[in-house]
């Protein structure tokens, strides 16, 4: 068997649109599954939305929405702004989907019948912002006398119940769990959170409620419809859910258990290393391998909320960057992709300023990165006609520190020390800007020494394509950038990670292609590029005026080969068809397109389709469409368009 690597986020409550915070979670997880990936693993990144949730019901209700309209929506937004960040998961769960609910029910009948779920009263209180029960002993009141929820994060008043309900036997797990814990010094990290975890659970684990009376919302209670699933019960079995747990024993028995479940700190001791590992136990399933709880961001020195408007929206900073700065939009998503990692010590609290953020582009990403690559480049084009000159043998200057930087990049990711892997690459493009400056090629040129000017040359760009290599997971639109100017083929998201540690790569006789900085700095100043003109008629006669596009606008779309698999009417919708179609990804999409008037369902099942693969989702009668199908119109005629030849689904439309 192939190895596999496992990561999942956890899932995210929908009562609000992503921001920083619970995209930083995103991101980092999103990086170790391309490391992964480049070390040739079998990877499987599940990331998704958790729907089910009291405050969900109660912010739908607030909005006078339905919710599940309500909820379909949100969901297509954590959708399209991880695409917008370049997160390559595999899956996206939602827990309003019926395989999961039906996993849920399952293993709640399962317990339910084995004796670790029985039937009790419940007295306390619950906070519906945190979802969590809590003892009398644990509120904390004010000077009001209101009670509030003990949790730092929140301290908002809770809410005094007391009802029948289910309860799940945590207390006795509490001596298994401690002697796993010490016998696996590794299961939880960063170490200090591990200490939290040893202290809660020696202080004595109390059964947790694992439902509520029946609101309208949620999962219900298999058997007991008067109740409802808690959500916190319902969202760590997306874990097992998303990979076939009791519908694809054969897919499940490849992934399981995880090699690292990564969460904020909030939900960290509670949920993920004492409730989620115990009903493991009681399933008789094994541990994931590492539970990892990192800080929180806060903004400007404040804590993020939606209340105080500082929920910093990505793809809004994304867009000001780009403005600012004149680099593609994507580029400057590497550049907060890079700063989240660089900035803070992970599993640290950290705060997010937009200064520093510029700092960081203009003086690390403009200068350091892009000059090294910039100025190196210039100088092959005007010394040797922009051909990239064979090198000296056995002159590797720079190979120690590719190497060095490549074992410290690899250590610290695997250690899930990420804020030193970016430091680990720096060092190399630190010692390409002192080796050029040393060694002068524009002086060896001068003197006539131009075998040690190529030389030079070589080895410094050489530098920066170990560079690439090693910041894909990272930054990989930039990465892809560079390696094109280096005049490379393909894509070096596709080069072995090995390759990023070894010197003498670059192929001599290659032809650069030195074009606009990758990085261009930031000025706070700039105003955005006026539009194109609009072209002007060969013929002096009425023409139809189109707004025109940039190359960089089209490169944006991605087109792909799909396969429909499925068609079928959508009821009182005369024009419109429901499709499912391969794309050539871990999952079909769904798809819905107005042809219900030139196409019948039958028709349609097996026939190959080009589709706008990155459009944004939306949700067209209750049903979400991920994508768009091409097709042509001819007296009033559609023809769909689809390719020529037998290509697989997923295949690239250039």
């Amino acid at each position: 068997m192939p190895n596999t690597f496992y990561i999942t986020t956890p899932i995210y409550y929908v009562n609000a649109l992503p921001h920083i915070g619970n995209c930083y979670t995103t991101v980092v997880c999103d990086v170790l599954a391309r490391y992964h990936r480049a070390l040739g693993e079998d990877v499987f990144f599940l990331t998704g939305t958790d729907e089910n949730a009291t405050k969900v019901l109660e912010v739908a209700r607030e909005l006078g929405r339905d919710p599940m309209d309500f909820v379909d929506e949100m969901a297509a937004g954590f959708q399209r702004t991880w695409k917008s960040l370049g997160i390559t998961y595999d899956r996206f769960i939602r827990t309003s989907e019926i395989d999961h609910i039906n996993v849920v029910q399952s293993i709640f009948a399962r317990l339910r019948d084995q004796g670790d779920i029985y039937k009790g009263v419940y007295e306390g209180y619950y906070c519906v912002p945190d979802e969590t029960f809590w003892a009398d002993a644990q509120v904390v009141k004010d000077e009001d006398g209101i009670a509030r929820c003990p949790n730092a994060e929140c301290g908002r008043p809770v809410t005094r119940v007391s009802e029948e309900n289910y309860f799940f036997k945590l207390s006795a797990y509490g001596d298994r769990l401690m002697a796993y814990v010490e016998a696996h010094p590794d299961f939880m990290a960063p170490a200090f959170r591990k200490n939290e975890v040893l202290r809660f659970i020696e202080e004595g684990l109390r059964d947790v409620c694992v439902t509520r009376k029946a609101g309208g919302w949620g999962i219900p209670a298999p058997g007991d419809p008067d109740y409802v699933i808690y959500v916190w019960f319902d969202a760590l079995i997306n874990y097992l859910s998303g990979i076939g747990y009791l519908s694809d024993e054969a897919n499940f028995s490849k992934w399981w258990p995880a090699q690292v479940q990564m969460m904020a700190k909030d939900i960290f001791v509670r949920f993920h290393c004492t409730f989620w590992p115990a009903m493991l136990m009681a399933l008789d399933l094994p541990l994931p391998e590492r539970l990892f709880g990192h800080g929180f961001w806060t903004a400007d020195g404040e804590k993020i909320s939606k209340s105080k408007g500082n929920a910093i929206d990505p793809y809004d900073l994304a867009t000001e960057l780009a403005t600012q700065s004149g680099c593609h939009p994507d580029i400057a998503v590497d550049a907060i992709r890079y700063l989240l990692l660089r900035e803070i010590q992970f599993g640290q609290d950290g705060d997010f300023r937009r200064q520093s953020l510029v700092t960081r582009f203009n003086t690390e990403l403009a200068n350091d990165l892009g000059n090294l690559l910039n100025r190196t480049l210039s100088l092959v084009g005007k010394f040797f006609d922009g051909v990239l000159p064979t090198p000296e043998s056995d002159s590797a200057d720079l190979a120690p520190v590719i190497c060095e930087a490549h074992n410290s990049a690899t250590t610290a990711l695997n250690e899930m020390r990420l804020h030193d892997y970016p430091s680990a690459l720096w060092t190399v493009i630190d010692a390409g800007n002192k080796y050029i400056n040393n060694e002068a090629p524009w002086n060896l040129h001068k003197a006539g020494n131009l075998e040690r000017c190529g030389t030079v040359l070589y080895n410094t760009l050489d530098a920066v394509r170990a560079v690439a290599i090693a910041a894909c997971p990272m930054m990989p639109t930039a990465a892809q950038a560079i390696w094109e100017q280096l005049g490379l083929e393909g894509r070096v998201v596709d080069q072995p990670w090995e390759s990023a540690g070894r010197a003498g790569l670059l192929p001599p006789g290659t032809t650069v292609k030195a074009g606009q900085p990758v990085f261009p700095r930031i000025d706070p100043n700039r105003k955005p590029a006026p539009a194109p003109a609009p072209a002007q008629p060969v013929e002096a006669k009425p023409v139809v005026e189109e707004e025109l596009v940039t190359i960089d606008d089209f490169k944006r779309i991605h087109l792909k080969v799909a396969r429909i698999l499925t068609a079928e009417p959508i009821p009182k919708a005369n024009k419109l068809l429901k499709m499912t179609i391969d794309i050539g990804e871990a999952e079909p999409r769904s798809l819905i397109a107005g042809i219900a008037e030139h196409y019948k369902p039958e028709e349609l099942p097996g026939r190959s389709i080009i589709v706008i693969a990155n459009l944004q989702p939306a949700v067209i009668r209750g049903v979400q469409s991920q994508g768009m199908l091409l097709a042509a119109e001819a007296d009033g005629k559609v023809i769909l368009l689809g390719p020529q030849g037998d290509l697989p689904p997923g295949a690239s439309v250039r």
